[in-house]
């Protein structure tokens, strides 16, 4: 890497696990001559900043190549079995299942009104009124 690093970039620890879950190149065509570990420094990059593929830094792979690669493995379940796997990993490591036997799930309840649209206050009723009634 003869680049300055970012926050974002995965360690050498981190890449030996990933490595491994990269789907190998296409047979037949040119050879992959892109550096996986870049691609997915930026990707980790465009995830963390949260900004668009052309914002991309010059340092990184072309911006199209990264979102193809992206969108490759979005599209052909990569991303669930690199997911599925580091998961299983990490399970291993903790003296676990490698498969978690139940799930808790948590919810919030939120009061709403039968009227759409924003609301204001009314300091003369010393209530809610619609928005649209503070407008006139």
């Amino acid at each position: 890497m003869a680049r300055k690093r970012y926050p974002t970039d995965i360690s050498d620890a981190q890449w030996k696990r990933i490595a491994p879950l990269i789907p190998p190149a296409k047979p037949g065509g040119r050879p992959r001559t892109t550096d996986m570990r870049e691609v997915m420094n930026a990707i980790f990059y465009i995830t963390r900043a949260g900004c668009g593929w052309r914002m991309l830094p010059h340092d990184f792979p072309k911006w199209r190549t990264v979102y193809e690669f992206y969108s490759c493995w979005r599209d052909d379940g990569t991303w669930e079995t690199m997911n599925a796997r580091l998961r299983e990993q990490v399970r291993r490591r903790a003296r676990r299942k490698s498969e978690p036997r139940i799930g808790v799930l948590d919810s919030q309840s939120v009061k709403t009104s039968d009227q759409a649209g924003e609301r204001g206050f009314d300091a003369g009723k010393k209530g809610q009124r619609p928005q649209a009634a503070l407008a006139r």
